[in-house]
């Protein structure tokens, strides 16, 4: 394992339990999750495992080794560390607080840029627009990906990140949950993670600590979580809307449709009324010669032009084939689509979800509930 937990307790001088005797592991490339309601202890475990807080009790191993008797500097310095609200330097650019790490691990200043470079192209931003500008003129979304960005800095094995998407707003949250999980996939980092909220819980980690009082209630997965609550607090705090709960365990890649009735955008409109007659549907979706989403047309709409790109609705939402069901379901219901084209980074066409796929979906978490 890469981390492990052996009764580790927090006794403060004033006689505060505030962890007591938690037990738990996690595997190498795992994003664990510490959850529960505010005081419970999440916080104060995270910090004990890098040692911004002292443990009074137990052992924390890191790779096999006591964290006690590591080298306090260096143990940080292997350790990536992402809060809510950052702690960016404002008197460094973008370029010298990802660099922080490494230039205490005495990288060149080559190096140093280098890595900057690659991780703003990582978390979504252009280097050569963001590297030498100041934190006061980044928006506070984009001071989130450079808190990650410079967790990340050294390349360390493990990252704690404490709450490092609440304190934005619920859309740009999403979006770098998304980008965050897509990362990941690729990094495979060792990820404490911590949160008060039930579904960014589901949707991140692999495993999940629910805590209680400072105690460890529950150690599993999400699913089991939702499906298998261990006592009567786990249940109520999971809450009673354990189904719509369970579409964050479902990415759009696993449910959509990928044979797709394509039009092409200079293609005459009624011959794609004729397909659509021929075929039994009432709408085709629009695409460039590249296979890139332009848009949708609808049987409706194609005896107002001559040809295909005069008459479609260019106006929709898409989604990623990582993006989880109640994200989607919610996408759907705000936006008064019945179907959401599913894109890749460029924006090429990979699939359709329905709503009829997505109540499908949750017929059968309901189902799974019932039988477990």
């Amino acid at each position: 394992m890469m981390i492990k937990l052996d009764l580790v307790t927090k006794v403060y001088p004033d006689g505060t339990e505030a962890v007591k005797e938690v037990s738990f592991e996690v595997e190498a490339g795992e994003l664990c999750v510490l959850l529960g309601p505010s005081g419970c202890g999440k916080t104060t475990t995270m910090k004990m495992i890098n040692r911004l807080i002292p443990i009074t009790g137990g052992k924390i191993y890191i790779n096999g080794g006591d964290s006690t008797k590591m080298n306090e500097n260096e143990l940080r310095r292997n350790i990536g560390y992402a809060i809510q609200d950052i702690g960016l330097f404002p008197h460094m650019t973008v370029g010298q607080n990802i660099g922080t790490v490494p230039s205490l691990k005495g990288w060149p200043k080559a190096e140093r840029n280098k890595r900057a470079e690659e991780l703003l192209e990582l978390v979504g931003m252009n280097s050569g627009e963001f590297i030498d500008k100041y934190p006061s003129e980044l928006s506070g979304g984009q001071c989130q990906r450079v808190g990650v960005a410079r967790a990340l800095g050294a390349d360390p094995p493990i990252l704690l990140m404490d709450e490092p998407f609440g304190a934005i707003d619920p859309i740009t949250r999403v979006r770098l949950q998304d980008e965050f999980l897509k990362i990941q996939q690729d990094i495979k980092k060792t990820i404490i993670f911590v949160t008060h909220d039930i579904y960014e819980a589901i949707k991140m980690g692999d495993k999940v600590a629910l805590m209680k009082e400072g105690q460890l209630v529950q150690y599993d997965t999400p699913a089991n979580l939702l499906y298998r609550p261990k006592n009567e607090f786990v249940e109520d705090f999971v809450g009673a809307d354990r189904a719509l709960k369970g579409l964050q365990l479902i990415r759009v890649k696993e449910v959509m449709t990928s044979s797709l009735p394509t039009v092409k955008a200079d293609e005459k409109a009624e011959a794609a009324r004729e397909r659509m007659e021929q075929e039994g549907i009432d709408w085709l979706v629009v695409v460039n010669d590249d296979g890139k989403f332009l848009g949708w047309v609808g049987k409706a709409e194609l005896g107002k032009g001559e040809l295909v790109k005069e008459v479609m609705n260019s106006s929709a939402i898409t989604v990623t084939v990582n993006t989880v069901l109640n994200e989607a379901l919610s996408l759907m219901l705000s936006s008064g689509a019945n179907n959401l084209p599913v894109v890749s980074k460029d924006n090429r066409l990979q699939g359709v979800l329905s709503f009829d796929i997505i109540r499908k979906a949750l017929t059968e978490v309901s189902q799974r509930r019932q039988s477990e």
